[in-house]
């Protein structure tokens, strides 16, 4: 779903149903997608673990992947749905009182509704959909599920909705670092309180290798600028059309081409039929789709 007019985030191409790139691409080099292998492995993990939400990548280090399974989810029938909640809520500053991390103004939180109420996001919807929704992002220690569950909580509170309901329909995934497992592993979702209001199979991660981890997390060029709090109620900007961008598209173009394409999808398949979750209806018949596609 398009984010309405009135909430328009920064610029970024239409990927699947694409807008018209012109000659943005002319001379650019064929991108090398190294850590494609990684990225498809765990966006089959991310799927399969997703409860059959539709999912919701907030801010922009999981590009990548939304991009991917664009192109493989498309002309799928019934299809999981696919949603960029492009906000960043970082807002840590350096003062005379050395780092400080400044709360969420009441304009702050209202701007933030308006993004998720412009995906289908509120207190209404969520009681009401079938399907529940499935926030992913990049996670290191969960400040920013921890901003956009609390975000969505009290927003129920205030208008008085259905807790007990609304908490079946929330699910996050955390894309984490890949570390040593071990009984005194440090896992962030053991740490964050609000993870004890919802359902024990509501929070859940998939690991990624260290170096992708920090590719996508850390120094990735991205085809949008950041979106944090003094930010959101700016104006949209338009397309960049500078080199770092060009090589950037062409890498996201290729991503979905990889999805939409029989290889792609096949391996998709793959990656999820080696979940335990395959034994739900939903995603056999996601696998099978996928499989004749």
């Amino acid at each position: 779903m398009d984010l309405s007019s009135e909430v328009t985030g920064p610029f970024r191409w239409d990927l699947v149903t694409p807008d018209e790139l012109g000659s943005l691409l002319d001379g650019v080099a064929e991108p090398d997608l190294w850590f494609l292998d990684a990225l498809v492995e765990c966006a089959g993990k991310v799927v399969a673990r997703s409860g059959g939400g539709d999912l919701v990548f907030v801010g922009r280090s999981l590009d990548s992947m939304f991009d991917f399974l664009g192109g493989a989810f498309a002309g799928l029938p019934d299809r999981q749905r696919l949603d960029r909640l492009p906000l960043s809520f970082a807002r840590t500053s350096w003062t005379d009182r050395g780092w400080v991390k400044r709360v969420l103004t009441d304009g702050d939180i209202a701007r933030a509704r308006d993004f998720l109420a412009a995906l289908g996001v509120t207190p209404d919807s969520l009681a009401r959909r079938s399907r529940p929704v499935t926030f992913v992002d990049v996670v290191w220690e969960g400040s920013t599920f921890t901003d956009v569950f609390e975000l969505v909580r009290d927003w129920v509170d205030e208008e008085r909705g259905s807790w007990a309901v609304v908490r079946r329909k929330l699910r996050f995934v955390g894309v984490t670092m890949r570390t040593k497992t071990s009984p005194n592993t440090w896992r962030w979702q053991q740490h964050a309180p609000w993870t004890g209001q919802l359902p024990a199979s509501a929070v859940v991660n998939v690991s990624l290798s260290r170096g992708v981890w920090s590719y996508f997390g850390n120094s990735q060029t991205k085809l949008t600028r950041t979106f944090r709090p003094e930010r959101w109620r700016a104006e949209a900007d338009g397309p960049g059309r500078d080199e770092r961008t060009r090589v950037a598209l062409a890498e996201a173009v290729a991503l979905v081409a990889h999805g939409r394409s029989r290889a792609g999808r096949h391996a998709l398949a793959r990656a999820i039929a080696g979940e335990s979750t395959l034994s739900e209806p939903w995603l056999r018949t996601l696998v099978r789709q996928l499989n004749h596609g």
